[in-house]
């Protein structure tokens, strides 16, 4: 019997582990550019390790599900994102991976702080990749909600440099260094803190990366701000790099817990009942699930589609930098599934007021209002801030808007047929609970619910 792997296995195996760069041999795949000067950085990873514990541990017979969002604005829309996304891929090949990026260019943190509502947090991803320049108010905001409502791990970002700082800086003749300073040096160093993230110091091997190499801020520009090539290669590398697997750390708190049935929790007179503390159930099914046995399923004895919290409102669309948009719809009533639409029924000479009327595939016709003014539909199911429009131009009498109404729950689990007994077959019961204690009870049905595991998130920040 084999008992040793040989060099090129276990070469592959650091590979896969995250132990090791992910390096070509072939001349073609050299990188382009010149790498930036390796770092002993004892920060590297840290925040971010139950998320790369679930990547290094993946293999062809468990295929870990990870999900990460990236989100921010135009820069994190830039191909470095893309080349980040491939890298992940690369390293840990059997990872079940799960990667979106819904970044919105323009929208600073004081208007991404609305569409984070519809695009973040229902979202719910294991890994949050972050940056956005704006006031440090909402991107706190940002981030409270992220800690508070998810057990998502969060890698924020300083940012790039695209001019050379000043060596002394006079608040009152230089806002823009000034503030620069005051956010990457202090503003993001204590919101990570605050809320235990992940921060990556782009700013400072950025200068240095510039020094060694000859180099103006502007070599790595499009424009004033934008990155070129050179530039995404760059913030792509001091991103990997921050994305490692460190079991030297101290372990990752207990935010996901995943109970198998039989050992941790037990079925008892065909019901499953299990008391935790969290926002979010899902269990995942068992080999052998043929999606024909159902369970009902109770949280605090309601069904989970009796908390309103439990409902989702997707994007409106069209989305921004159309000539309308709504970039966060609210609501004072529980909601229902179904899809709703906001037509402009009068336009301004000028384009810059309108009225519009509200109706749900369901509810009906629901109310109208005024650009200008708070609108509650009369089921109160529909609530906008004038703030939230968000005009690009002139806005054509007849224009729609349309928005759906989605569940994050079921009340009957109908366990999924397992093909692959690799890769994890999760179903979400409920999620959007209040953060606290509950009560979960399954009830099976038609002879048992194949269930191998109950999975509980618990967001860290209450």
């Amino acid at each position: 019997m084999k008992t040793t792997l040989d060099r090129r296995s276990l070469l592959h195996a650091m590979l896969a582990a995250g132990l090791l760069p992910a390096v070509s041999t072939r001349a073609q795949d050299k990188p382009a550019f010149p790498s930036p000067a390796p770092v002993k950085d004892p920060g590297l990873g840290v925040g971010v390790q139950r998320t790369m514990a679930l990547l290094a541990s993946s293999t062809p017979e468990r295929r870990n599900k990870v999900r990460i969002l990236f989100y921010g604005q135009s820069i994190t829309e830039q191909d470095w994102s893309k080349q980040v996304a491939d890298d992940l891929r690369r390293r840990f090949p059997h990872a079940d991976l799960e990667i979106e990026n819904r970044a919105i260019g323009g929208f600073a943190s004081q208007r991404l702080v609305r569409p984070a509502e519809h695009d973040l947090y229902p979202f719910y991803p294991d890994l949050l990749i972050f940056h956005v320049y704006g006031g440090n108010k909402e991107y706190e905001e940002i981030i409270r909600n992220v800690r508070t409502r998810t057990t998502a791990e969060v890698l924020m970002q300083k940012d790039h440099v695209t001019q050379w700082p000043p060596d002394v800086i006079d608040e009152k003749k230089d806002k823009g260094a000034w503030w620069d300073n005051l956010m990457n040096h202090h503003l993001l160093p204590e919101i990570a803190r605050k809320y235990g993230c992940g921060l990556v110091d782009v700013r400072g091997p950025w200068l240095d990366y510039l020094k060694t190499n000859g180099l103006e801020p502007k070599a790595l520009l499009k424009d004033s701000v934008h990155l070129n090539d050179h530039g995404n290669f760059l913030m792509a590398e001091l991103v990997k790099r921050y994305l490692v697997h460190r079991p030297d750390l101290p372990p990752a708190p207990e935010t996901v817990r995943t109970l198998q049935v039989g050992k941790d929790v037990a079925w008892k007179d065909g019901k499953l009942v299990l008391e935790f503390e969290g926002n979010r159930v899902d269990v995942l099914a068992a080999p052998g699930a043929d999606g024909k046995r159902l369970a009902r399923i109770r949280i605090d004895g309601k069904k989970p589609s009796e908390f309103a919290e439990a409902y989702r409102i997707t994007r409106p669309a069209p989305g921004p930098w159309s000539p309308l948009t709504v970039t966060r719809v609210d609501r004072e009533a529980p909601l229902r599934l179904e899809e709703w639409t906001l037509k402009v029924t009068s336009v301004g000479a000028d384009s810059a007021s309108w009225t519009y009327d509200v109706a749900g595939s369901v509810t009906g016709p629901d109310g109208g209002g005024e650009s200008a003014k708070p609108f509650l539909s009369k089921s109160g199911r529909v609530r906008i801030d004038p703030e939230a429009f968000f005009r690009n131009g002139n806005v054509p009498n007849g224009y729609e808007i349309k928005w759906r109404v989605l569940p994050m729950f079921v009340d009957v689990y109908e366990p999924p047929a397992v093909a692959d007994a690799s890769r994890e077959h999760a179903t979400t019961l409920v999620q959007g609970l209040a953060n606290g204690r509950h009560t979960l009870e399954i009830t099976a049905e038609d002879g048992g619910a194949p269930i191998r595991a109950v999975r509980i998130y618990r967001p860290p920040v209450k």
